[in-house]
């Protein structure tokens, strides 16, 4: 990867983040006001952040941001800038309590058993959750 190929990810994982964080944002309907001192930044940062412009933003920012916002978010990178981006799990399944109290003792165990594990062991097991999805998405168009 040339420094050129690094910088244009990096773009895109903050313009990515940025528009994830504004989707989220717009569907809670608080005004800009509301929302930055609940997120703990600066009003003018914040309308940055949902008017897409993110050159000056740190991509750690835009992280902590969701953190803040409540935002599940999964970055991914690839071998071209066009490759990266963000993506949101299921933000109301985060939200709401489950149908049943045996999918709410699964959850609060998987959730637990994260906490336990290490950095690496939590990136290994993402990599092989994303090589699992990939596989079924690929036998899915396989199929169709």
């Amino acid at each position: 990867m040339t420094a050129q190929t690094d910088i244009k990810t990096v773009h895109a994982l903050r313009t990515d983040v940025a528009l994830q964080l504004a989707r989220h944002l717009g569907r809670q309907q608080l005004n800009q006001t509301v929302a930055a001192k609940r997120l703990r930044i600066p009003q003018p940062t914040l309308s940055k952040i949902l008017n897409g412009r993110v050159a000056g933003v740190s991509l750690e920012l835009l992280i902590r941001v969701a953190v803040r916002a409540g935002l599940p978010m999964t970055l991914q990178i690839g071998e071209a800038p066009e490759e990266a981006g963000a993506f949101v799990g299921n933000v109301e399944s985060t939200r709401t309590s489950s149908r049943s109290r045996l999918a709410d003792e699964a959850r609060d165990a998987l959730l637990e058993s994260a906490r336990q594990m290490t950095p690496e062991e939590r990136l290994n097991a993402h990599l092989k959750h994303s090589q699992l999805v990939g596989a079924l998405h690929r036998a899915g168009k396989r199929s169709s």
